[in-house]
C-alpha cells in the first residue's frame, strides 16, 4: 500500500467497480460521514424515522449505527435503475431484488479486489441499519454522488434518482470525492412531490427547533416516512403471483412505488 497514494487508491477502486458494473461511485470520510444529517438526526425521530422495522440479534436501536472502530473511509456504489427496467427493483416472494443482487455482486467482488490489491481490510454493509449498514444516501452525498432532493431521496446529476446503493468501509483513510457543488432541485416544480399519492410532503413533521438541525427530511421537514410507508403497504396487498425467473417458482411478485422519483426531470 505504501506504493500507491490516497488519491491513486481512490481512483482505481472507482474505475474498479465501474468495470464490475457500477455506474457510478464514490469516497465518503467516515469522520465527515459520522455528522452527515442522517447520522445525527434519525435517533431523534422516534418512530417518524421508518428505520428500525426489522429485528435484530445485538439490539441496534432505531436509526442507530454500529461503526466498526477502525473504519475510516466509505466507498459508495451506484447501478443505473432507469424507468426502462422496473424488474431490478421487483421482490419476488422474500428474494431480494434483481438491482440488489447485482449491487452484492459487485460489492463482494470489489472489497475482495480492494484487499488482494491494497492489503486494506475492508467491511461490507448490509442495505439495512439495524443489520449494520449505514444511511446510504447520507454516504452518496458525502462521496460526491449527488444530493438529497426534496423527494427525501438521492439526485445524482447523471441518471436524477433513479440509482440504487450500496456501501463498503474500508480501515484506512483515502482520498474522499466528495461533497459535490450540484443542488437542481432549488427552483424547480417539486414533480416528485406533486407526483406522491400519498401526499406525504404535505404537513411538516418536524422542526428544525424539535430536532435541533437545519437539514431535515424532504429538506423542510415535510416528509413523513410513516405515511410513504402506507403505499408500501398497499403495493404488498396488490402484488399479484407469477413465475420467478430464477427458481421457476410462483412467488407472489411486489412492485413497489416509484413514482416520486420517475417524475424527477433530471437525468431523463
Amino acid at each position: 500500500m505504501a506504493a500507491s497514494s490516497g488519491l491513486e487508491i481512490t481512483e482505481r477502486i472507482i474505475d474498479k467497480a465501474k468495470s464490475l458494473g457500477a455506474c457510478m461511485a464514490g469516497v465518503a470520510s467516515v469522520a465527515l460521514l459520522k455528522q452527515s444529517p442522517s447520522h445525527l438526526i434519525h435517533p431523534k425521530m422516534g418512530d417518524n424515522t421508518g428505520v428500525g422495522s426489522r429485528k435484530t440479534a445485538d439490539g441496534i436501536k432505531p436509526g442507530e449505527v454500529r461503526w466498526p472502530v477502525a473504519a475510516k473511509s466509505a466507498v459508495v456504489i451506484a447501478v443505473e435503475h432507469s424507468e426502462a427496467e422496473p424488474e431490478l427493483d421487483w421482490w419476488y416472494g422474500k428474494k431480494s431484488p434483481p438491482g440488489n443482487r447485482i449491487l452484492m455482486r459487485i460489492n463482494n467482488t470489489l472489497a475482495e479486489w480492494v484487499a488482494e490489491t491494497f492489503q486494506i481490510a475492508t467491511h461490507k454493509l448490509p442495505y439495512h441499519i439495524e443489520q449494520g449498514g449505514i444511511f446510504l444516501k447520507d454516504a452518496a452525498v458525502m462521496a460526491g454522488l449527488g444530493c438529497i432532493g426534496k423527494s427525501n431521496i438521492l439526485v445524482t446529476p447523471e441518471f436524477g434518482p433513479r440509482v440504487r446503493l450500496r456501501a463498503m468501509l474500508l480501515e484506512t483513510e483515502i482520498a474522499p470525492t466528495g461533497p459535490i457543488d450540484f443542488d437542481p432541485c432549488e427552483n424547480c416544480d417539486q414533480f416528485c412531490r406533486q407526483a406522491c399519492p400519498q401526499r406525504a410532503f404535505d404537513q411538516l413533521v418536524f422542526s428544525s427547533a424539535e430536532i435541533g438541525f437545519e437539514q431535515l427530511p424532504g429538506r423542510n421537514g415535510s416528509f413523513s416516512r410513516p405515511t410513504c410507508n402506507i403505499q408500501m403497504k398497499k403495493d404488498i396487498d396488490a402484488a399479484d403471483e407469477d413465475t420467478d425467473p430464477q427458481s421457476g417458482e410462483m412467488e407472489k411478485i411486489i412492485k413497489y412505488c416509484r413514482r416520486c422519483e420517475l417524475a424527477c426531470p433530471v437525468g431523463q
